[in-house]
């Protein structure tokens, strides 16, 4: 009983090697494994041109020149002469201030003037006559003397009244409201009619100068002799404003063009930075006071330098690479980042019109098989920017 089984499975098992090996031969060829799939990916030559350098930071426009109009005279405000938001230029009568008890004070001085100059003048007359009388003792010494000193007397009182004839005057000129600046008027805070006062604070409005203009802006303190360098060049640098305060953005208006005008004298220990100004012409007005504008700094130029967008560069573990194009495979170059802004990367390790993979890195590794997509790069870009769902 026992042989009878061990026959039974000995048969069994002949029996399916035998059916194994009929499939093997009779199997059809599509079952060898499959080539390698090529991996689909875009790509882009390198460029080599000169490229520009800048360093970016946030700036807050401010004027050179913000006047609070203050009456420096109490009285009436007579006449406001100019509106709100009106330009205005240097010299320029603004508002006026009731003069007549300044006029009147400004008569008196100059009557007592007269009179004093009157009696001065009746008194050197004597003078000279007491001077040729004492030659002959036909008077005394001491009258003499005391003539002398009635002239010297009058006449330091006709100078009292030139002086107080001068503090009129200025007076009176404060009663004309003159603008001290070129700019544009602000907001006022009074209206014609209303009492002023030296001791007021607010002031009736402000004359603020919008062109030229200045941007001030803080950068790290790293920068120091960049920026020192930048403002003893031969040619000042040239510093550019956009709309809006994001530094990693390129999408913002351009507002003008300046040059660096000073740097300040002390690092800010709190924050590690240094604060610098830039000048900038603005006839068009589009740079306000108060506004937050993004600054971009031309800091050099880099000569014949090899560029890139920005994604083609990948980062490793400690180093840089890229995927160069061989025939139709990728081989993994590393690469030493030069400058790298929002737009472009400046690169060293590769050669001008080596071909690099722009897209479809996540799937590659050394030696991988590539299939380059052939969409316009306008629209490979549209495609990338397109919002997710």
């Amino acid at each position: 009983m026992r042989n009878r089984k061990t026959t039974l499975v000995l048969a069994g098992v002949l029996a399916v090697l035998a059916a194994a090996g009929l499939w093997h031969l009779l199997k059809p060829p599509s079952a060898k494994l499959a080539a390698p799939t090529a991996v689909p990916v875009r790509v882009i030559s390198v460029a080599q041109r000169d490229v520009p350098r800048y360093v970016s930071g946030i700036g807050s426009v401010l004027s050179l020149h913000s006047v609070v109009i203050r009456p420096q005279v109490d009285g009436i405000l007579t006449r406001l002469l100019v509106k709100e938001g009106q330009l205005v230029k240097a010299g320029d009568l603004l508002a006026t201030i009731d003069d007549r008890s300044i006029r009147a004070s400004l008569d008196q001085a100059r009557a007592q003037l007269a009179e004093n100059q009157a009696q001065l003048q009746v008194a050197l007359v004597n003078l000279k006559r007491y001077k040729l009388l004492s030659v002959d003792d036909g008077v005394s010494k001491q009258t003499y003397d005391q003539q002398q000193a009635l002239v010297n007397q009058l006449k330091a009182s006709a100078q009292g009244n030139q002086a107080a004839i001068d503090a009129a005057q200025v007076q009176l000129s404060y009663t004309q409201i003159r603008s001290p600046v070129s700019g544009r008027v602000g907001i006022r805070t009074v209206d014609e009619g209303n009492f002023l006062r030296t001791s007021d604070t607010q002031g009736l409005f402000s004359v603020t100068q919008i062109d030229p203009i200045a941007v001030e802006f803080s950068l790290p303190q790293q920068m120091l002799p960049t920026l020192q360098g930048l403002l003893l060049a031969e040619h000042p640098a040239t510093v550019d404003a956009y709309l809006g305060a994001d530094t990693d953005s390129d999408t913002g208006e351009r507002l003008g063009e300046g040059h660096l005008s000073l740097i300040d004298n002390q690092i800010d220990t709190n924050t590690g930075t240094i604060r610098a100004k830039a000048e900038f012409s603005n006839p068009g007005q589009k740079l306000w006071p108060g506004q937050l504008v993004t600054i971009k700094i031309r800091t050099a130029v880099e000569k014949a330098a090899l560029v890139v967008p920005p994604s083609v560069v990948q980062r490793g573990l400690d180093k840089h690479f890229v995927y160069r194009v061989k025939d139709d495979k990728v081989e993994i170059v590393p690469v030493q980042m030069v400058y790298q802004d929002s737009g472009q990367n400046i690169i060293k390790g590769v050669q001008a019109g080596d071909l690099l993979v722009s897209d479809g890195q996540s799937r590659l590794k050394a030696g991988s098989h590539i299939e380059v997509l052939s969409e316009p790069p306008q629209q490979i870009q549209a495609a990338n920017t397109e919002p997710q769902p």
